[in-house]
């Protein structure tokens, strides 16, 4: 569904990515993890078009992602950031709606999948015409995930769509994000500094250091055989999820 080869991005001549090969499997969940700094965020704005690579080349569904081609091909996409970038002077509703409306959808047709989103994402009914700061943070983020999935988009990218809400927010919305992406069976890409909560997601992991791809697979394959040094200490340096994982048969 999407592939980056022979990918470099720098920012004032530093590497952010440096020659990136990767390729996300149609229908799956990919998660991408690594210190702060190696790339992650970066690999996610390339994908939907934000930047552009300095070199090497990115393809969606088998496109070129050129910039003639961005404005129809983020249709297919949704993006959710992880302060959930919402316009604070429009109600959850309009946040939601703003791109079927920009396209000319019908009120009907945008008033069913606003019902159907609400239902899917838990979201209360009597919360759609709140503004952004009258919900909580969980509430935005929900409308975030409303408002990338209103186009109905093939790909969603999530960059710690998680990372600023408490624990217990957090663990409901882990797995209300679950059963929804098992739900949709949509592409996903997620971007997380959490290795429990990649591997909770992830059918693959993708471990980034300065810009480059370490070890990609599932976590219990990085466990069993981490490809050097650094990928043992990454774990190692999150107990929990590691003896999470030793504690199963």
């Amino acid at each position: 569904m999407l592939e980056l080869s022979h990918v470099t991005k720098r920012y004032a001549g530093v590497a952010a990515l440096e020659n990136c090969d990767l390729s996300v499997a149609s229908g799956e969940t990919t998660v991408l993890i690594g210190p702060s700094g190696c790339g992650k965020s970066t690999i996610l704005r390339l994908m939907i078009g934000l930047q552009l690579p300095d070199a090497g080349n990115i393809r969606f569904a088998g496109q070129p992602l050129e910039p003639a081609k961005l404005p129809a091909l983020r249709q297919r996409m949704g993006y959710v950031l992880q302060d959930g970038g919402l316009f604070p002077h429009l109600s959850a509703r309009d946040n939601t709606t703003l791109m079927a409306e920009h396209l000319g959808w019908s009120s009907q047709r945008i008033a069913s999948r606003i019902e159907d989103l609400a239902e899917l994402t838990h979201f209360p009914f009597d919360g759609l015409d709140r503004f952004p700061l009258q919900l909580s943070g969980g509430q935005q983020q929900r409308v975030s995930l409303m408002r990338a999935l209103m186009l109905d988009p093939e790909v969603l990218l999530l960059d710690e769509p998680l990372g600023a809400l408490d624990p217990m927010i957090r663990f409901e919305l882990q797995n209300d994000l679950r059963e929804i992406f098992s739900r949709l069976r949509k592409t996903v890409v997620m971007v997380t500094h959490d290795l429990g909560e990649a591997a909770f997601f992830g059918d693959t992991i993708v471990l980034l250091r300065d810009g480059r791809i370490v070890q990609k697979g599932t976590l219990r394959e990085m466990l069993r055989t981490p490809a050097d040094e650094f990928v043992t200490r990454f774990i190692q340096a999150q107990r929990a999820p590691l003896e999470a994982m030793e504690q199963q048969p």
